[in-house]
C-alpha cells in the first residue's frame, strides 16, 4: 500500500496537467467567440491607420501607448497601468538617396537608413563600391582594399529553409553589426542588402550597432531588386562607385511606457502567465504584422476570458512591450522590475511573428522538464490546424529577458512564409493582414492561456 501511495504522489503533477473533456468544451468556445466576435481586427484597423507607425520616442509612440491603455481600460480591465521606461529616439529624415556610377551608367537604387545609422555629410558621401559575400571576404580583403571604399553586404536570405524565421537568423548578422565591421579596415559606408525572400522594390529597415572602437559610418539597407542591379553593374566595372545621402539623427533618451493589464488568479494570484507584443513599429510602416497583430492578439485574450466568464486559476497579464524594435528597453526594465518584486512568472507567451494563420507553437526554457506540461494537450490543439506543437527555441526578444527567473517561454507560431515580404517595411500595412487569421491566432493563444491557468507549470 505504501508503494502505491508513492507511484501515484510521483505521478501527480502528471495527471494535474491531464487535459479533461471539458477543457475541450471551453477551447471550442473561444475559439467559436474569437471567429465570431473577435475584436482584433478593428483594434488593428485603428492601431495602424489612425495611428501609423510608432517607433519609441515617436509622437506614434506615445499615442499607442495612450491608446492601448484607454483600449483596455474600455473593455472593463480597470488595473490598466503604465511602466516608465526611457527609451532612444532616432528619426529618420527626410533623405534616403543612393546613385550608382558606373562609366556613363548612373541609376538610382532604393534604401532606407539602418535603425541608429549616422547621417552622411550634408553632401553625402562619394565612393568606391565593394561588394562582400561574408565576413571571412571581409577579413580576408583587409584594409588595404577597403579603406575609403563602401562595402555593400550582398547575402541573400537562404531560400531552402522551410522555417524562413531560421533564414533570417543567418543574415541578420550582416544588418547589425556590418558597419561596425566595414569601419574596422577603414570603410566610410555600408550598404546591406534587404532581408527578404522576395524579389521587389521595398528596402527593409532593421536595427544595427556599432563598436565604440571604430568610427561610425552611415549604414542602410538595399531593395532585393536594387542589390542585384548594384551587383550587376559591380561586375561589369569593378570601379563602380555610390553616391549615398542620409540625414537620419539621434536624440536623447525619451520617456516612454510599457502598458500592462492583468486579470488576477482566483486559486494561485501569485503566479503570473504574460501574454505579450511590442507596442513599437519601424517608422516607414504601419507596424501591421510586426507587431500590432500581437499587440491586439494579447489584448483580445483578456476579453475572452471576461466575456466567456472563464475564471483563471492563475493571474493573466498583457504586457505590451516598448521599443522592441531598436533597443529592447521595455523588455529590460520590465524583468528588472519583476525580479526586484520576486514575481513568480510560470509562463511567458510572445506573439512577434506576425498575423498569419496560427501552426503552432514553440518552446524553451531554462529546467527542460517544464516543458512536459504540454504533452498531453497536443490533441485538444489539432482540430485547429495546430500541428507544430512545442518546437524547440521558442520566446521572444522581450520575453527571453525573463530565462533567467526560470520562466517557461513560448512563442507563436503563425505560417511565416510571406511574414519576411512585409517586415521592416513600408508595406506592412492593414490590408496584409487576414480578419481570419488573425483571430485564429488569438483564439490559439487564449486557449494555451487557459491550459497553464488550469494547471499551471510543475
Amino acid at each position: 500500500m505504501v508503494r502505491i501511495l508513492l507511484i501515484l504522489i510521483a505521478l501527480l503533477p502528471a495527471l494535474a496537467a491531464q487535459a479533461q473533456p471539458s477543457d475541450s468544451l471551453v477551447i471550442r468556445k473561444i475559439f467559436s467567440y474569437c471567429l465570431e466576435e473577435g475584436k482584433s481586427y478593428e483594434w488593428l484597423d485603428y492601431l495602424s491607420n489612425k495611428i501609423g507607425p510608432r517607433l519609441s520616442g515617436s509622437v506614434g509612440a506615445e499615442k499607442a501607448v495612450a491608446w492601448a491603455k484607454m483600449a483596455m481600460e474600455a473593455e472593463g480591465n480597470g488595473s490598466v497601468s503604465l511602466q516608465e521606461v526611457m527609451v532612444p529616439h532616432w528619426e529618420r529624415g527626410t533623405k534616403q538617396e543612393l546613385t550608382a556610377i558606373s562609366g556613363n551608367e548612373k541609376k538610382q537604387l532604393r534604401i532606407c537608413s539602418l535603425g541608429g545609422s549616422v547621417p552622411t555629410p550634408t553632401n553625402g558621401v562619394s565612393a568606391n563600391v565593394v561588394e562582400i559575400r561574408n565576413f571571412e571576404e571581409l577579413e580576408y580583403m583587409g584594409r588595404e582594399k577597403l579603406e575609403g571604399k563602401i562595402i555593400f553586404f550582398n547575402v541573400p536570405m537562404d531560400q531552402k529553409h522551410y522555417h524562413t524565421f531560421h533564414a533570417y537568423g543567418e543574415c541578420g548578422k550582416y544588418r547589425y553589426a556590418g558597419a561596425a565591421r566595414a569601419a574596422k579596415f577603414g570603410a566610410v559606408g555600408s550598404i546591406t542588402r534587404s532581408l527578404t525572400l522576395s524579389f521587389d522594390d521595398y528596402p527593409h529597415t532593421g536595427a544595427m550597432g556599432y563598436a565604440d572602437s571604430v568610427p561610425k559610418i552611415p549604414a542602410c539597407a538595399i531593395s532585393t531588386k536594387g542589390a542585384d542591379e548594384l551587383s550587376r553593374m559591380i561586375k561589369l566595372n569593378p570601379d563602380t562607385k555610390v553616391e549615398l545621402t542620409m540625414d537620419c539623427k539621434t536624440y536623447p533618451d525619451v520617456l516612454s511606457y510599457n502598458v500592462i493589464a492583468e486579470i488576477k488568479g482566483s486559486v494561485y494570484p501569485d503566479e503570473i502567465i504574460v501574454i505579450s507584443g511590442h507596442l513599437d513599429a519601424w517608422d516607414n510602416g504601419h507596424g501591421a504584422h510586426d507587431d500590432g497583430a500581437g499587440c491586439v492578439q494579447s489584448m483580445e485574450i483578456l476579453r475572452i476570458f471576461r466575456d466567456l466568464k472563464i475564471q483563471p486559476k492563475r493571474t493573466i497579464r498583457v504586457v505590451l512591450f516598448m521599443n522592441e524594435e531598436n533597443g529592447l528597453k521595455g523588455a529590460l526594465k520590465y524583468a528588472e522590475v519583476a525580479k526586484a518584486k520576486q514575481e513568480n512568472h510560470i509562463a511567458a507567451i510572445e506573439s512577434d511573428a506576425g498575423g498569419f494563420s496560427p501552426r503552432g507553437f514553440s518552446s524553451k526554457c531554462k529546467f527542460p522538464e517544464k516543458t512536459q506540461v504540454f504533452n498531453k494537450w497536443k490533441p485538444l490543439f489539432e482540430h485547429y490546424g495546430i500541428f507544430e506543437w512545442m518546437t524547440k527555441d521558442g520566446g521572444g526578444a522581450d520575453i527571453n529577458r525573463l530565462e533567467d527567473q526560470g520562466t517557461l517561454l513560448i512563442g507563436l507560431m503563425p505560417d511565416s512564409q510571406r511574414y519576411f515580404d512585409y517586415h521592416h517595411t513600408e508595406i506592412d500595412t492593414f490590408d496584409k493582414v487576414n480578419k481570419r487569421e488573425l483571430h485564429l491566432g488569438a483564439a490559439s493563444m487564449a486557449s494555451l492561456v487557459y491550459l497553464l491557468s488550469e494547471y499551471g507549470v510543475k
